[in-house]
């Protein structure tokens, strides 16, 4: 089986420096490029941010912590990329810009090195295609936030070879996730079941089975859910969860993929969100409140 040591990451974005950090961690080199030099900046500047705190609270010894944050460097350009042994790609939810950026990295890397995306709804083989490596192509499709959820999706294609499937889980493993090898059906295994759950959750509002507060306080304590599905999708990011299900329903022609109504409006009012302070609920004050705006929107 290949060996892993060096580990690209491409993006330095929420996920992307997640994925570098916790690699970083599990000992491998790793370097992380993203071409907007103030957004790469931003991202190590999270890592080293993460990596002090965890010092100070004794979780990491001092010498722990430097050692982490040495294994680490950063780039603006892919050429940084060429001794990986792994890339995994962390940019936006597009294919056009995927495969862009899988066309660039055939050449700039060596032969041997394994292509992964994060992709969370995007076929892998249609990325997987555009590359001279289509055998040594997977899908490795982390959580947010990547420090902390403990699952790894491991996506075979139609192309994939064992030894790279092998070597992602073996990765997967060795950072400290469980991981589960899933097929290459858009929303994988866990998006698959997720995604419809909380446009559904949407929907109902939508209906007015409940309020706001009422769904997520069912899910929470008729389920057992850790938060609410409208909650989940602040988190998420509302223009983040259309986008997996327009991928999603693209390839199902599902009516369960289609992005409802209301959250069409919502992404186009600007409210995606925790990240923008507005979505199912106000995030501007000390406590989430329900969003007293949304009612303007509604259908019925």
């Amino acid at each position: 089986m290949t060996e892993l040591k060096t580990i690209g990451v491409v993006g330095a974005g929420l996920m992307g420096h997640g994925i570098a950090q916790v690699s970083a961690q599990a000992g491998y080199e790793v370097v992380l490029v993203d071409a907007d030099g103030a957004a790469l900046e931003k991202g190590l500047g999270v890592v080293r941010g993460q990596v002090e705190k965890a010092v100070a609270k004794e979780k990491l010894g001092a010498a722990d912590g430097e050692a982490i944050l040495a294994r680490l460097t950063g780039a603006t350009d892919v050429a940084a990329l060429a001794g990986c042994d792994m890339v995994i790609e962390a940019i936006v939810e597009n294919l056009e810009a995927k495969n862009g950026l899988w066309r660039t990295l055939d050449e700039a890397v060596q032969p041997s090195c394994i292509f992964a995306t994060n992709t969370s709804s995007l076929a892998v083989i249609d990325q997987a295609a555009v590359t001279s490596r289509p055998d040594r192509f997977i899908g490795l499709h982390f959580f947010n936030p990547v420090q902390v959820m403990r699952l790894v999706e491991v996506v075979r294609t139609i192309a994939a070879s064992d030894e790279a499937v092998r070597a992602g889980i073996a990765y997967g493993e060795r950072i400290g996730k469980t991981a589960v090898e899933t097929r290459d059906r858009a929303g994988f295994l866990v998006n698959r079941i997720l995604v419809p759950f909380m446009l559904d959750a949407i929907r109902g509002f939508e209906e007015g089975i409940g309020s706001i507060e009422a769904i997520d306080a069912g899910f929470r304590l008729g389920a057992g859910h850790p938060m609410g599905p409208l909650t989940l999708n602040d988190f998420v990011g509302l223009e983040t969860l259309s986008r997996a299900a327009e991928g999603m329903y693209e390839e199902y022609r599902d009516a369960r993929f289609a992005t409802p109504p209301l959250l069409r409006k919502m992404i186009a009012a600007g409210w995606y969100g925790k990240k923008t302070g507005l979505g199912f609920y106000d995030w501007s004050g000390p406590e989430p409140v329900p969003n007293p705006k949304i009612d303007l929107l509604r259908t019925v």
